[in-house]
């Protein structure tokens, strides 16, 4: 494998950065071929900010993509593998799926935020994106396999093997009776139109991530926040994405604090490490300071048991939907919750978060939060209880809150996966003496704020 390496224009630590990571893996290498060079000035004339494509960084593009292209079959490339710098892979196989694949153009699918992937199912007559019917099938795997599609872009393997390659180009005076626009990855899907080659991408795995592409109005903070929630997705589903030591200087985790609550509580059975980890993981990535509560195990609870601690279950209680009395699961958690409210209670705390250790962090969780504090602090009466992720059982409307534009009165809901409480509210609910007639916490807070349909 060679690599072909060019960077310029940069505002940042890239090349320090590039030079330092060739000069350690040189030797696993056939060959090396890079230009990296500061440019002065450091942005193209027709440049009003670092996200806007204007048409000379349009050219450089271009320029630079063709220049790899022909570099390759000079050199007798069998493939060439053009991978954008944001890609996070996560799967160590990714290369060797897309070659075994044996098609002249095959890109593996990444995730981004909402919506957002490396490929396109459609495009209007004006030569942009357009949503199809197959698209959401194939980025949510309810369609798995190697598809064709009219566009694939960000990491994207051509097989130089193939006869057809030859006609691939990102030059448009290449392309007979092109009228697309200056666009490095359009010109490359028409081009492969024109000339009847098909591309195809593939989720029959998971392969990795990347981040949204930064519209002109949005600042280089905004991408490394984006950063932040592709790394928070990329924990939950394969574990952390390790730093190497020798880029360990460049990316100093971020100061931890507790989003100016008194405490953040993390419940975590003591035999699930695993969620553990990657909770303290997702909390490194997030800045959070948070205290680990070991969960009451349900598997270790008996009825002896339970009867010495003098808890006792609500009479002829069973469960809405499975019509089964309260299992030992249900009361671990139900006196895990019951620990972090006594723990309020006992140290006085006036604010604070409790999260289970199965979440997903929401994207942009700090900022988020942080909004949402300020307008809790903004209310003209206390709160003792802010669902910040639950399940919503009822279609029933559920009144905004005066004043608030994230707040409502809430509805019926389960799961007690993330929420706020107050001093008052840990009060409350340690007040109504819940382990004398004890249910699910899920059944409990409906209770308590008096939405339970029965």
């Amino acid at each position: 494998m060679s690599l072909w390496i060019r960077s310029d224009h940069n505002e940042d630590n890239t090349l320090k950065i590039l030079r330092l990571w060739l000069s350690s893996v040189e030797r696993l290498y056939h060959s090396i071929n890079t230009e990296l060079r500061s440019s002065n000035p450091k942005r193209f004339i027709d440049e009003s900010s670092p996200t806007q494509w204007s048409p000379l960084r349009f050219d450089h593009l271009i320029k630079l993509k063709e220049e790899a292209l022909v570099y390759a079959r000079h050199a007798w490339a069998d493939f060439i593998w053009f991978l954008d710098a944001d890609v996070l892979l996560t799967n160590m196989d990714t290369l060797k799926d897309m070659v075994a694949r044996d098609l002249t153009v095959s890109s593996p699918m990444l995730r981004s935020d909402g919506l957002y992937s490396n490929f396109w199912c459609g495009m209007t007559e004006s030569f942009y994106y357009k949503r199809t019917e197959d698209y959401k099938p194939i980025l949510q795997l309810e369609r798995i396999g190697c598809f064709e599609v009219p566009m694939v872009h960000t990491a994207v393997l051509i097989n130089l093997r193939h006869q057809a390659s030859q006609n691939l180009t990102f030059v448009a005076s290449k392309v007979p009776y092109y009228s697309g626009p200056k666009d490095d990855i359009i010109t490359f899907a028409l081009a492969a139109k024109h000339f009847g080659v098909p591309l195809h991408i593939c989720n029959e795995a998971s392969y990795g991530y990347f981040t949204l592409p930064l519209e002109e109005n949005q600042s280089l903070i905004f991408d490394e926040a984006q950063l932040v929630n592709i790394r928070l997705e990329a924990i939950v589903d394969h574990g952390d994405l390790a730093l190497s030591e020798l880029m360990a200087p460049f990316a100093p985790p971020p100061e931890r604090d507790t989003l100016g609550l008194d405490k953040i509580f993390m419940i975590n059975l003591k035999r699930r490490p695993d969620r553990r980890l990657k909770m303290m993981q997702c909390f490194n990535q997030l800045g959070i300071e948070a205290i680990n509560v070991e969960a009451v195990d349900g598997r270790q609870l008996n009825e002896s048991l339970l009867e010495s601690m003098g808890i006792r279950m609500l009479p002829n209680y069973e469960d809405p939907y499975h019509k089964r009395p309260l299992t030992m699961g249900e009361i671990g958690c139900f006196l895990s919750h019951y620990k972090v409210w006594q723990k309020v209670v006992e140290d006085n705390l006036g604010q604070v978060l409790v999260l289970e250790d199965d979440i997903r962090f929401e994207n942009f969780f700090r900022s988020k939060l942080t909004h949402l504090m300020a307008e809790l602090s903004s209310l003209d009466f206390s709160w003792d209880l802010v669902y910040v992720g639950r399940k919503k059982l009822q279609s029933e409307d559920e009144p905004p809150v005066q004043t608030s534009k994230n707040l409502v009165w809430v509805g019926y809901s389960y799961w007690t996966l993330g929420y706020l409480l107050s001093q008052s509210g840990a009060r409350k609910l340690l007040a109504a003496q819940p382990l004398s007639k004890l249910l699910p916490v899920d059944e409990y807070l409906p209770i308590m704020f008096d939405r339970h349909p029965e």
